[in-house]
């Protein structure tokens, strides 16, 4: 978690993401918050957002009868509460509020899931500006020039000074907006939770908001193009390579991936000179531009003399994961005249699988020779290389 919000005096923030509607304008099979957008549910999105910002519990109003599915939306995120939301948008943000009530926070965010890039800087407008009023809300000047109109033409000009265009989360001291949605008595359904707040007498702040934060609406809006401005924002599978090379020597052991192999020589090195996981640790390095296997583990540094090289392999897999990425697959080939490398590819490969702690499956491990040509051809030594694709996290 980043934290990296402010914290008022210690205080508890917490969150309710409204995803009960049907989503109908969007079309498809599913609620639109279910529906595929960026890769991922897009619902998913923005309760990752919160939670990445440290923020917990993190409550969910989803539609009746959609617990499974919204169960497999939200999968691996911490902290993550359903509840089943109303007939209205402010009866299933009071059933979320209702939920929280055991073990209340000082401040809860409200959000509504079709606004699924939620940029931290937002959140921590809104938690700051609550340490000095009751509610604040994300806000964007109307820029556009206004007309009243009826039966399809224009009547008269309308002045835009004093207007904005209202965005979610909408940020709010926990008792206040409980009360006030506890109090509510709107005939009309409540547009927002700033409304709601209002007519209970409660005095809301503007915040900057952010373009980024529109709501995903139409149909269009989920089939937007990579191409569009913001595609920067996309995650896209990242690939590194690797390459290393160590001398044989005579009175050394030798490790390849991980494995102690019986032959007369073994491989010359600061570490165990495993070439192959040198290798391959460059190549996740390489494929979160994290570096390489020298910048982290230096041959001057007398820690790593003689150290086994799963180590390395180990650290590189855990920077990927702080990354935010995930081993898809990687693959190794090893570049030698002897010793024979394919009666032991399979545990090699079951090794390096146990290292990264991901399925054996993307785990590939080859070897080929130089015919004899070159350093790797006279038996002077052991090549290899190594490429390792991950892919972002949802």
């Amino acid at each position: 978690m980043n934290h990296t919000f402010p914290d008022p005096a210690g205080k508890r923030v917490a969150a309710v993401v409204v995803a009960a509607g049907q989503g109908l304008r969007a079309g498809g099979s599913v609620p639109k918050q279910f529906a595929q957008w960026r890769g991922a549910p897009l619902v998913r999105h923005s309760v990752k957002r919160m939670a990445d910002a440290g923020i917990a519990p993190i409550v969910v109003a989803i539609p009746e009868n959609w617990r499974a599915t919204a169960e497999e939306s939200l999968a691996g995120i911490s902290d993550v509460r359903l509840v089943a939301g109303g007939a209205t948008r402010q009866l299933s943000v009071r059933a979320a509020l209702e939920a929280l009530e055991a073990d209340a926070p000082d401040l809860v965010l409200i959000h509504d899931a079709a606004r699924p890039d939620l940029p931290e800087s937002v959140i921590a407008a809104l938690v700051e500006a609550l340490t000095r009023h009751e509610a604040a809300i994300p806000v964007l000047p109307v820029v556009d020039s206004l007309v009243r109109g009826g039966d399809g033409m224009m009547l008269e000009p309308a002045r835009r000074e004093g207007l904005y265009r209202v965005q979610t989360p909408q940020a709010f001291r926990y008792p206040v907006i409980l009360a006030a949605h506890r109090a509510w008595q709107g005939e009309a359904e409540a547009g927002d939770d700033a409304q709601v707040a209002v007519a209970a007498g409660h005095a809301v702040a503007l915040v900057q908001g952010e373009e980024r934060l529109r709501k995903v609406t139409f149909a269009s809006d989920l089939r937007e193009s990579d191409l569009q401005e913001n595609a920067v924002t996309i995650p896209y599978p990242r690939t590194g390579s690797g390459f290393d090379v160590h001398r044989l020597v005579p009175g050394e052991e030798l490790w390849l991936c991980g494995l102690r192999i019986d032959h007369t020589h073994g491989l010359s090195g600061h570490s165990d000179a495993d070439v192959a996981i040198h290798a391959l640790v460059d190549a996740l390095l390489g494929s979160i531009a994290a570096g390489d296997i020298g910048d982290h583990f230096p041959p001057s540094d007398a820690r790593w003399k003689g150290a086994s090289s799963d180590r390395f392999l180990a650290h590189a897999a855990e920077l990927v994961a702080q990354s935010g990425h995930a081993i898809a697959h990687v693959d190794v080939t090893i570049i030698c005249e002897a010793p024979k490398i394919g009666p032991h590819k399979a545990t090699m490969r079951a090794r390096l699988a146990e290292i990264l702690a991901i399925d054996i499956g993307r785990v590939s491990v080859k070897a080929t020779t130089t015919e004899r040509l070159g350093m790797t051809g006279r038996g002077e030594g052991i090549a290899a290389q190594a490429v390792a694709t991950v892919v972002p996290v949802q």
